[in-house]
């Protein structure tokens, strides 16, 4: 029988890398509420995501993804890795017409985090696209 080789002796560890703990006291918490999904994150003043996640990475899947307590959950999530960062104040800005918007606002407020403002940066389109022809039953 042969025998299994040993890896050479340095090649065997791999590097550990450490997250970094930043210290941010304030930040801006982004949801995202579509028809199937909420996505929350939370980001420094100029933009750079400390902490995310969304329903689906709850651990929500198929149709109860777009529930209001799943956007809770993707929201106190969030929150708490954000604290872990040092964040204590946040300005929410609030995109998408899905279920989940007011829940995961709540979720925020209740995680601990002191909410400074509220925006609602739905795109809205000047008239956009031209709609489907009218169907014809």
């Amino acid at each position: 029988m042969a025998r299994a080789k040993k890896p050479a002796s340095g090649s065997s560890r791999s590097k550990v890398v450490k997250k970094v703990v930043k210290n941010i006291p304030y930040g801006q918490a982004h949801i995202f509420a579509t028809f199937n999904n909420t996505i929350v994150s939370m980001t420094d003043q100029t933009g750079n995501v400390v902490a995310w996640s969304s329903a689906g990475t709850s651990g929500f899947k198929g149709s109860r993804k777009s529930t209001p307590y799943a956007a809770r959950m993707a929201a106190q999530t969030a929150s708490e890795n954000a604290q872990g960062h040092g964040m204590k104040e946040v300005d929410v800005f609030v995109k998408g017409p899905g279920p989940g918007r007011e829940a995961a606002i709540r979720a925020i407020q209740g995680s601990g985090l002191k909410v400074r403002s509220i925006s609602d940066v739905t795109p809205v389109p000047h008239n956009g696209v031209r709609p489907p022809k009218k169907r014809r039953v």
